[in-house]
């Protein structure tokens, strides 16, 4: 016969340092740009509102538009640890949860066999299922550690089996250990689930979080984006990268340039001394931007001066 289920919350830890409340939205953007994260109305407005709702927030977007980065931002606003959990096809609720040592499970019985404890075999077997002998995943870490931010990174690649089960952990936020009892956090973590939209995630879990479309910068963001994140890049070169990333962005690549392959090219140009994007040289460091030989053709067959042009 089994043991019951014994229900055990995780206990809150004190605030740590920086982990304040923000008035609106306004003053988390501004604590969002003091890490070099600049979001725009939208986005401060749904990061804030997941803040204060204890909702999670859904990001989908071009690769490299900054969901990523907005996690680990507000983790470092907020003062709250970052638990990160990359998603891929064939991932299982084990590896996001948590799993058992088994290594460290043996050893522990061969030193009580070797040591001849006269255990009692029922007590001997519930000591293999200690907490010292349980390896926690992202998932639990986030509950355990409480308060804390959770990413969900690219929900789109795991199978419906694992959403279904995410949405079911998020509903909430609790963790049944059988051997242990239920762990469910008394401050829900921060959720932030992104999306690539490599294919189309289940309107039950979007209907259980906010919801964000991230678009690539307009060119007076992503100008100081690359000045805030390279400072030294001269104003030049990032004013002509930002116009040629954006470029081309309206070629039908099969991979457009995001605002993490921007701050690439303009390093690479940047450390090969360049000052500003000379044609020849953009041509040269396309690598840094384009990451398919298919894109790098059709960029290469084009007009040098009409793409990479001041």
């Amino acid at each position: 016969m089994s043991e019951p289920v014994v229900e055990r919350t995780v206990a809150p830890v004190p605030p740590r340092a920086g982990a304040v409340g923000f008035a609106g939205p306004t003053e988390l953007a501004a604590a969002l740009e003091s890490t070099g994260y600049l979001p725009d109305e939208g986005l401060a407005t749904a990061a804030y509102l997941a803040l204060v709702m204890h909702r999670p927030l859904f990001l989908e977007g071009e690769a490299g538009v900054g969901k990523t980065a907005l996690a680990q931002a507000l983790a470092d606003v907020t003062g709250r640890p970052l638990h990160r959990l990359q998603c891929y096809e064939g991932l299982e609720a084990s590896q996001a949860l948590y799993d058992w040592d088994f290594g460290r499970q043996l050893l522990h019985l061969r030193a009580a066999e070797a040591a001849h404890v006269g255990q009692d075999p029922a007590a001997l077997e519930a000591s293999l299922y200690d907490r010292r002998f349980l390896l926690a995943r992202p998932l639990l870490r986030a509950l355990e550690d409480s308060p804390s931010v959770l990413l969900v990174d690219e929900v789109d690649r795991a199978d419906d089996e694992f959403e279904a089960f995410l949405l079911e952990v998020l509903s909430d936020f609790t963790i049944s250990i059988p051997e242990l009892g239920t762990i469910r956090a008394q401050t829900p973590p921060l959720v932030v689930l992104t999306s690539n939209r490599t294919r189309e995630v289940h309107d039950a879990l979007k209907r259980r979080c906010l919801y964000h479309w991230l678009q690539h910068p307009d060119f007076d963001r992503e100008v100081a984006i690359l000045r805030r994140r390279l400072p030294e890049v001269s104003e030049r070169l990032a004013r002509e990268v930002a116009g040629a990333t954006a470029r081309l962005r309206t070629l039908d690549l099969l991979k457009p340039p995001g605002i993490a392959e921007a701050m690439d090219w303009a390093s690479a140009l940047h450390a090969l001394g360049a000052r500003e994007l000379h044609p020849d040289l953009a041509a040269r460091t396309l690598g840094a931007v384009l990451k398919y030989r298919e894109d790098t053709d059709r960029v290469h067959a084009l007009t040098r001066e009409a793409l990479f042009g001041a």
